[in-house]
């Protein structure tokens, strides 16, 4: 059960409503994530919806976004954004092998993916400015500048969202992140 207010989306504001239309017309459903932060805070929502849509169109590659994602998830420890995570790596690319070994913060055998893994815990686990070698780290695996910054708003989109589940114990709705 939820910890704060949740309702179906039939009794949600009409903001909110209409973010959920347009939610189910892009991925088919309404994930309880999103159904639960839009029937609190319509406007959180769309500020989401909109660093996710932004995202998308930026310099980061869908599949290195998911990396990305999976390490946040994992270092949160919350089974719904693993579980969510695990599925969208999946239909970006990643194997079950990858998957696993972001998220164990393991070599996964593509120098791209262990980079992206290893700067994204280390600017997580870290205080201070980053040494320049693990930012040349991401340079030499062919990681730009332009997609440095985005890697950080990959960061900051799960963030909110591993933040919200982890208070709201969001009801899971996709499978669980072991069942690759």
């Amino acid at each position: 059960m939820t910890r704060l207010y949740s309702a179906p989306a039939s009794e949600a504001g009409e903001h909110a409503k209409r973010l959920f239309a347009g939610i189910k017309a892009s991925v088919g459903t309404l994930p309880n994530a999103y159904l639960n932060i839009g029937t609190n805070s319509p406007q959180a929502l769309e500020g989401l919806l909109f660093l996710d849509a932004v995202l998308k169109q930026s310099s980061l590659p869908v599949r290195d976004s998911e990396v990305v994602k999976l390490v946040v998830s994992e270092l949160s420890q919350f089974d719904y954004c693993l579980g969510a995570h695990t599925f969208l790596g999946k239909r970006a690319g990643l194997d079950k092998e990858q998957i696993l070994a972001i998220r164990r913060g393991k070599a996964s055998g593509d120098a791209r993916i262990d980079s992206l893994s290893r700067f994204t815990r280390k600017l997580l686990s870290t205080q201070g400015p980053l040494p320049e070698a693990t930012i040349n780290e991401l340079r030499f695996s062919g990681i730009y500048d332009a997609q440095i910054v985005d890697i950080v708003l990959a960061i900051t989109s799960i963030t909110f969202t591993n933040l919200f589940n982890r208070i709201n114990d969001t009801a899971k709705d996709f499978p669980p992140a072991d069942e690759l």
